[in-house]
């Protein structure tokens, strides 16, 4: 019989290469996926104007901003932005070790969705180290609020997303995404839904330097009659809540290793994200670091490894 691969620490096969705009800077980008050892991690790795190179790990630790999307290191200095995407393209499959080689300050958008991302880490592929991966069980309930709004992160033997939205238009209103997310949810259900914004924030945006390479081919875009403009309508019934789970599944890729336990939100978004990433990992009661997500009750003596997180230190905030 050969072994389970699953427990095992990933990364690609080979280096990929894409390109594409930034949503919000408008440029013109390139990254490189490449393969990294054991225990790297994910690492954006910016290639600034004069060759030299910074590197910023994937942890949440190193959040710089999260208005309008997740950004990596000093909004006024190096960093790299709205990198949700390709955290959660990374997370669904099970990729634990990549360097990320960009040459601008934001990943680009592609069509607005991980669709793209996935398709370049199957062109690579996936190869395993026989290094052991590790896991975050939530022990306890955490729970963060916000203006109305509110997260958490509660025991579950699994990792299952409850996303609710709430806007205040035709178009959105109310929708819910529940269930268990693996890589094979991710990739039917997920993967292909886009950010979405509304027609009467465009300038406001413009104004702010942001959604500059925003257009009809990588966001829904809602008008002000409250109907989506985009002439192909949506790519499922309820995209925007599907979007919003798929930005969760990034943004939480930032504990460092994927959780097992249940996240659920209303009315959440990156900031929201964040902050109840961070009260988890602040309460070394409420999880432990396991190197399996087998539940309890069926692991066998010495399967499970439960230590401090501040041994592991890429995730410690």
């Amino acid at each position: 019989m050969g072994t389970d691969l699953r427990g095992y620490q990933a990364s690609l096969r080979k280096a990929v290469s894409l390109s594409g705009i930034g949503v919000h800077t408008g440029s013109e980008v390139s990254i490189t996926l490449h393969p990294a050892e054991p225990n790297t991690g994910v690492v954006f790795r910016r290639i600034l104007d004069d060759g030299s190179r910074v590197d910023l790990p994937a942890v949440v630790s190193q959040v710089g901003a999260t208005d309008l999307c997740t950004m990596l290191g000093n909004p006024a200095g190096v960093h790299v932005s709205t990198i949700e995407h390709i955290m959660a393209a990374f997370s669904a499959l099970g990729l634990d070790n990549v360097i990320v080689e960009i040459d601008g300050t934001e990943v680009p958008i592609m069509d607005g969705s991980a669709r793209v991302f996935i398709a370049a880490i199957e062109e690579a592929g996936i190869e395993h180290h026989l290094v052991k991966r590790r896991y975050i069980r939530v022990k306890k309930t955490v729970r963060v609020e916000h203006a109305g709004s509110w997260a958490e992160f509660r025991p579950h033997d699994g990792t299952r997303y409850e996303i609710v939205i709430d806007f205040d238009s035709r178009a959105i209103g109310r929708q819910e995404f529940r269930g268990e997310v693996d890589g094979a949810v991710f990739c039917e259900e997920l993967a292909d839904a886009r950010t979405f914004g509304f027609m009467k924030d465009v300038e406001r945006l413009w104004a702010s330097g942001h959604a500059l390479g925003s257009s009809l081919g990588n966001s829904v875009v809602i008008g002000d009659d409250h109907c989506v403009v985009n002439g192909e309508g949506l790519r499922y019934a309820d995209e925007f809540v599907r979007h919003k789970t798929l930005d969760a599944v990034g943004d939480l890729a930032l504990a460092g290793a994927n959780f097992v336990g249940c996240f659920s939100s209303y009315r959440g978004g990156h900031r929201l994200n964040s902050i109840a990433l961070k009260a988890l990992l602040a309460d070394p009661t409420a999880y432990e670091i396991v190197e399996t997500p087998v539940p309890r009750a069926i692991v066998y003596a010495g399967d499970l490894v439960a230590v401090t997180g501040q041994v592991y230190a890429p995730w410690a905030i």
